[in-house]
């Protein structure tokens, strides 16, 4: 199965192009997905002066204000997972990308600036000049990943798990993974990683939010 995908995209373009072209191509079937997303985390933080209003009431009371934040998203059409659904969609994805760059195939003989896709950096750095390259480009876009979901986090006020802070560490973790798999996983990466945050920051301009997230804030202020 693996060998007759690899074949077929190889046949598309010249093999690094293919798998960027691939990953573009399952990105924009996800889009919806990732538009819904965006709405919700912006319901989210257009609900911010009322999640003020029920931590200054219920800042004491941890359990009643995990309640009351609930009911407050229920009530305004949205959810405080509603970001997650289209990173979950985006796993069999991932599993099937992970079997294609690590199962022999045609896909994985072609080259990225003249190094193997196949090859990998641990154990054989004759090629550290295009794995310091795609490292440094995969850095990059996990910092700026991780400086939005600061971003986000502090627009939405909602109360934040205590491990929000490791979770922003999470994007950094594309730089490990590129480094124990094939230089074409690490294309991969780059690929769906940059892909989503340039589809975030342009959602945020254009995605309007639900007509009943941040009424009551609104009426409020008319």
């Amino acid at each position: 199965m693996f060998h007759a995908l690899g074949s077929a995209l190889a046949g598309i373009a010249t093999p690094a192009l293919a798998i960027v072209l691939f990953t573009a191509a399952v990105r924009l079937l996800m889009h919806p997905l990732s538009r819904a997303a965006v709405r919700g985390e912006k319901a989210r933080a257009a609900l911010a002066p009322e999640m003020r209003a029920l931590k200054e009431k219920y800042g004491k009371d941890q359990q009643k204000l995990q309640e009351k934040t609930m009911e407050l998203y229920k009530k305004n059409g949205t959810s405080l997972f509603a970001g997650c659904l289209p990173a979950l969609v985006q796993v069999p994805f991932f599993m099937v990308m992970y079997r294609l760059v690590t199962t022999p195939n045609p896909l994985l003989d072609g080259t990225l600036f003249g190094t193997p896709l196949g090859t990998h950096w641990l154990g054989v750095f004759g090629h550290n000049a295009v794995f310091v390259g795609l490292f440094a480009a995969l850095t990059a876009v996990a910092f700026a990943t991780s400086r939005w979901q600061a971003w986000i986090a502090a627009r939405s006020d909602a109360p934040q798990p205590p491990f929000a802070k490791v979770l922003r560490l999470l994007p950094f973790g594309t730089v490990a993974i590129a480094a124990v798999l094939p230089l074409a996983a690490g294309v991969y990466l780059l690929t769906t990683t940059g892909w989503t945050l340039i589809e975030r920051a342009f959602l945020y301009r254009v995605v309007q939010l639900p007509p009943r997230a941040g009424t009551s804030a609104r009426t409020r202020t008319t």
